[in-house]
């Protein structure tokens, strides 16, 4: 409860430096803040503050997850700080962010389902309102619409299936579900709001078939939003979801782990084969995303063990997507040009922010020694020991074919003449992001027992 009170007395000295004219302060105290914050969170050092927990429940889980969160906000924060330089509007767009991470803590965090609504909610306004932020830009009020629009109706089929499980049990209490779930005489309406809440989760990490909103939405939204969608919104939906799979389906029926395969199948298969076929980069990390997204929902099918491997390739896709979007950023200078072809001869013009975004791509690809890589072996070899083997095949050659479209932007950089023509956003703010993201990238992967023992 330290970490959520803490948050949030960060973003109303947000609101409150605004008032008070010290504008220039905001960015760089935010991020101070939560540095520290992230350093206390990770290390148990903060005091406990007691009588909140019927609400929130502090373990392991929900505070390496809860530091990994801490940690991606200050970075986006820092990434997003030249789009924001001369806006008149940085306290509203910074406490937006501070105020989505208090969402994401809560929605890993809570120990009432109460809380776990309220967390979704709180980080997913903050996107709809980001989402688009751009006013003056067509694709971003559509982008902002639609996300709008698909957001309600899953929040609102997430909130029939709470309202089941509290008609089966009489409670929001997550214990008390918990032994519903495990119980012979459990009524059967409790199951049918696992299956509503099941639906709700698979929008919200953007699994097949309920991926379609992703690619337009990441497409239309302000870069620096998309960054915040791909990094911090998505891990902390998968997160919050594997948590409710062990509370609500501890002993997980059969047909429900079949479910289970067929859409990490349908997720990683449609996911990269719609992303061969993509121009834009922003449209590729979309659909790169949907891919991830498939292999984060295998640690559902050994949910028993599967903490550990869930940190590691949440921490592993969510800094390379920063290191990614640190690169877009600085290409394509918040402008709707995010074409493969504007990363021509990156390599050539700008040779530390092409080696950034190579790291980042073979990072996600799974190459050795990268974060990626690990992440995908441990996942791999849980699979493979429950005896999945067939769904560990299908993974591994989906991570084949992600390889070719994540090196058509590696030939684009290297291979191809440079636009000439073509201005950067050559601010600092993207090279310290890049640099910070790539060298975590790199340690992570010598070092991954620094994540695995987390949890």
């Amino acid at each position: 409860m330290t970490t959520l009170i803490a948050i949030i007395g960060i973003g109303i000295f947000c609101l409150l430096a605004e008032i008070m004219n010290l504008k220039k302060i905001i960015i760089p105290v935010s991020i101070v803040s939560l540095m520290a914050l992230f350093g206390l969170n990770i290390t148990g050092q903060l005091p406990e503050i007691t009588g909140y927990e019927s609400m929130i429940e502090v373990n392991k889980f929900s505070v390496a997850f809860s530091s990994l969160f801490i940690l991606l906000t200050a970075l986006l924060i820092l990434m997003s700080a030249p789009s924001y330089a001369k806006s008149s509007k940085l306290s509203d767009f910074i406490s937006i962010k501070v105020f989505m991470l208090s969402g994401a803590v809560a929605m890993v965090s809570f120990s009432n389902m109460a809380m776990f609504f309220l967390g979704i909610e709180v980080l997913s306004i903050g996107l709809y309102v980001l989402a688009g932020s751009d006013r003056l830009n067509i694709k971003s009020n559509e982008a902002g619409m639609k996300y709008f629009l698909m957001g309600s109706f899953a929040s609102g089929i997430l909130l029939f299936g709470i309202t089941m499980l509290y008609g089966a049990t009489g409670t929001f209490d997550v214990g008390t579900l918990y032994e519903a779930s495990i119980s012979a005489s459990t009524e059967f309406w409790f199951y049918i709001g696992v299956i509503l809440i099941t639906i709700g989760m698979l929008f919200k990490v953007a699994a097949t078939p309920m991926h379609f909103w992703a690619p337009d939405v990441y497409e239309g939204a302000p870069t620096q939003v998309t960054a915040i969608m791909s990094t911090l919104a998505k891990v902390a939906a998968m997160a919050s979801f594997f948590k409710l799979i062990t509370i609500l389906n501890s002993q997980m029926l059969y047909s429900y782990t079949q479910v289970i395969v067929v859409v990490v199948i349908a997720t990683m298969l449609f996911g990269n084969v719609m992303a061969l076929r993509q121009k834009k980069v922003k449209r590729v990390i979309a659909y790169s995303g949907i891919s991830h997204t498939g292999f984060m929902l295998m640690t559902l099918l050994n949910i028993n063990s599967a903490e550990n491997n869930l940190l590691f390739y949440a921490t592993s896709y969510a800094i390379a997507g920063l290191a990614a979007f640190s690169v877009i950023l600085f290409v394509v200078k918040n402008e709707d040009n995010d074409f493969i072809d504007n990363f021509n001869g990156l390599g050539k013009k700008h040779p530390l922010m092409a080696f950034v975004m190579t790291i980042a791509l073979l990072s996600m690809a799974g190459i050795p020694i990268l974060a990626g890589f690990f992440a995908k072996f441990f996942l791999l070899n849980q699979i493979i020991s429950s005896g999945f083997i067939g769904l560990a095949i299908v993974a591994i050659i989906n991570s084949m074919i992600a390889v070719f479209y994540y090196f058509k932007i590696v030939v684009a950089m290297y291979t191809k003449e440079p636009n000439y023509g073509k201005v950067y956003a050559n601010h600092s703010e993207y090279y310290i992001v890049g640099i910070v993201a790539t060298v975590l990238l790199v340690l992570i992967g010598i070092f991954p027992d620094a994540i695995m023992n987390l949890i």
